[in-house]
């Protein structure tokens, strides 16, 4: 996984509460490999008409939205079927942090365990900041280490994240590879398990 460290971006706004992952990655890129890629398929059915035209109204299909890397949510954002390839739509499409008052209960594990910072921050927050987002474009300035996000209006917001997640994203490291990190400890104490039990 890319470490996650510190990330300036212009937001993307998505506003509408329970934006579910099919919406964010519909069921027919299930089959799909994840060395394939998913970034195609993110809003899929939002981005883009039938006959493969963009959407003009949708802010993916927008400047300066197109390249942005933080998105801003409603409340229960990625509620819905427990599928890992929202997370991997998202990060593959280029997004590295989203924020809402909420989120799915699986995705927001998925999320932290593939490298993608999901924050919380309270509804009446994120509700400014759709509002502002939607009438301009703004850049929201995130700080994992200090655990600070930096709104476009300059305000900055303490955000929440286990110690376990903040490290693994800080190192850029999954699950296996933090086991792997533990190598050394992990074999002095099975022989000293095997030493005390032999």
């Amino acid at each position: 996984m890319t470490p996650f460290t510190h990330l300036i971006s212009v937001a993307v706004p998505i506003p509408g509460p329970n934006m579910d992952t099919d919406q964010i990655i519909p069921a027919r890129y299930l089959s799909r490999a994840r060395d394939v890629g998913f970034a195609d398929g993110l809003f899929r059915d939002l981005r883009y008409a039938e006959d493969g035209a963009e959407k003009p109204g949708f802010i993916l299909n927008r400047e300066p939205y197109r390249n942005g890397k933080i998105v801003v949510g409603e409340r229960n954002f990625a509620c819905g079927s427990s599928r890992e390839h929202a997370v991997w739509a998202l990060l593959d499409y280029g997004v590295r942090a989203v924020l809402a008052p909420s989120f799915g209960d699986i995705f927001y594990t998925n999320s932290l365990k593939n490298g993608l910072l999901p924050i919380r921050l309270p509804g009446a927050v994120i509700g400014t900041l759709l509002e502002r987002l939607l009438r301009e474009a703004g850049d929201i300035d995130i700080d994992l280490p200090s655990q600070q996000a930096r709104l476009p209006d300059g305000s900055v917001h303490d955000f929440d994240i286990d110690p376990y997640s903040k490290h693994c994203l800080l190192n850029g490291l999954d699950d296996i590879d933090y086991t792997l990190s533990q190598l050394g400890p992990i074999e002095a104490f099975e022989q000293r398990y095997g030493r005390e039990n032999s």
